[in-house]
């Protein structure tokens, strides 16, 4: 991508995220990243493909940080709900929510291409979840991993309002693993 397009990413990033996709135009996304409408295009060519583009690059970020996160745990149990310790470093400078929970809201078609990769990342977290809590030898991973995942989207939710739920949120993921943890013999 060049310069160019990394502005245009960089300013949609910000202004859909801030303001919503739907409520931003291509020409505030030009005049934001200082290019013009052409540059846009002949870069994306659509609205919709700048769309997944930004998904797309926040859910490598998101990614990345969790896998990071995992990474960092002493113990295979602990790393079942590194998530959501990605998730309180993560909304630190991430305070609207979720982008894919918001891009899911406003686009609701599944046959384009930023829907595919919203839904998408949520079943990455599942299938993240479902493995971690088996690597852990829990019981039922695929039953422990819906609820962490329903757990973790609910603190998501929730980061908007003038509300922290997420301490309480980890605190009962953490007590769901252990209630899920197989006795050694």
């Amino acid at each position: 991508m060049t310069p160019a397009g990394r502005r245009v990413v960089a300013a949609a990033e910000e202004l859909f995220y801030s303001r919503g996709i739907t409520a931003v135009g291509v020409e505030l996304i030009a005049e934001h990243a200082g290019v013009t409408k052409r540059t846009l295009y002949n870069q994306f060519g659509s609205k919709d493909h700048l769309v997944a583009t930004y998904l797309a690059e926040r859910d490598q970020r998101w990614r990345s940080l969790v896998r990071a996160t995992v990474d960092a745990c002493e113990s295979r149990v602990e790393a079942v709900t590194a998530p959501f310790d990605a998730l309180r470093t993560w909304s630190q400078t991430n305070t609207r929510g979720c982008a894919f929970i918001n891009a899911l809201a406003e686009l609701p078609d599944p046959s384009q291409p930023a829907y595919r990769i919203a839904a998408n990342q949520k079943l990455w977290l599942l299938n993240l979840f479902r493995e971690l809590a088996a690597a852990a030898d829990c019981s039922s991973p695929a039953a422990l991993a819906s609820q962490l995942l329903v757990l973790h989207e609910g603190a998501l939710a929730t980061l908007p309002l003038p509300l922290d739920t997420l301490p309480e949120c980890i605190d009962l993921a953490r007590a769901l693993v252990r209630a899920s943890e197989r006795t050694r013999g």
